[in-house]
């Protein structure tokens, strides 16, 4: 897929972050557009940026959606057909994060990172595949993470779902390699992104004087290390659909990040809890009572 106009793009997560960028870069180029996320406010300000930043006259339609409800995404993916007679591409991009130790995570916190995180993408990808391939000239693009390369503490039920979509996402693009069928998929793995993601996360108090000081300083922390804005992230995911790519790493922090599990695909973990330590909170030294020896 070398050109993107007069194509239809579904893409989740549009209300805000890389898939409002995605939106806006996909309609400089008179691509269509069908757009969904939980956040209709947002999705109502990706809506009029469209429309007062392009010149192209494009067809958008919006979607209130929960990527979790597996009812609700085959319904879109059956709307979107309907509405534009076609669709060509599938972003599933929406996400979320939780931060929590293993033993302290609340099962109703992974219930939700995991609905939407991976299941978010396994329901996309299913309800608009058929639809691709109909199309004679699809594309599937999952967001995955540089966490879905290398794991960190603190962050289990993310790196899980986001290692499950890679892995998802791979084996999808091999069947599809395999059939021939017009349809292709790339798995994307973003390093910090300037996005919502951190303001919309979930930390669980568990790491609090373990991980994290305490919440506040954490996002502000956390979003020191968002280095690429949405708007270029955008753009090197299209570049990665036109070129076909299997993998597209966006952000020299997740070069560097890849790298460094490639070299050391067992020992960097090791590197990973040293600089946790050095990062964490510092625990108070234990108070021992000490007693003289008694003096004859």
């Amino acid at each position: 897929m070398k050109s993107f106009n007069g194509r239809v793009a579904a893409i989740t997560g549009a209300a805000s972050g890389m898939g409002r960028a995605l939106a806006l870069a996909l309609a400089r180029e008179g691509c269509h557009l069908a757009l969904a996320d939980k956040n209709s406010q947002g999705l109502e300000h990706t809506l009029r940026l469209i429309k007062t930043s392009t010149l192209s006259p494009v067809t958008i339609t919006t979607q209130v959606l929960d990527v979790s409800d597996r009812e609700a995404m085959v319904a879109w993916a059956a709307r979107c057909v309907a509405e534009h007679g076609q669709v060509n591409l599938i972003f599933n991009n929406a996400g979320v994060a939780l931060s929590s130790t293993v033993e302290g995570v609340d099962y109703a916190d992974l219930e939700w990172i995991v609905g939407i995180n991976f299941w978010g993408v396994v329901h996309g990808t299913k309800a608009f595949l058929p639809h691709l391939k109909a199309s004679g000239d699809g594309h599937v693009v999952n967001t995955s993470s540089v966490f879905g390369l290398f794991a960190q503490p603190g962050m289990s039920g993310y790196n899980a779902t986001k290692f499950a979509v890679r892995g998802f996402t791979e084996s999808l693009r091999q069947e599809l390699d395999l059939q021939r069928c017009g349809v292709s998929a790339t798995c994307v793995h973003p390093g910090g992104i300037r996005t919502d993601i951190c303001r919309s996360s979930r930390i669980d108090a568990n790491v609090t004087g373990f991980l994290i000081h305490n919440e506040q300083q954490a996002r502000a922390d956390f979003e020191k290390l968002f280095i690429t804005d949405a708007d270029q992230a955008a753009k090197v995911i299209l570049q990665g659909v036109r070129k076909n790519k299997r993998r597209v790493l966006i952000g020299r922090d997740a070069y560097f990040l890849d790298l460094l599990a490639r070299c050391l695909p067992a020992a960097y973990q090791a590197l990973v809890v040293l600089a946790s330590k050095r990062m964490a909170p510092k625990q108070p030294t234990p108070a021992f009572e000490t007693h003289d020896e008694p003096r004859l």
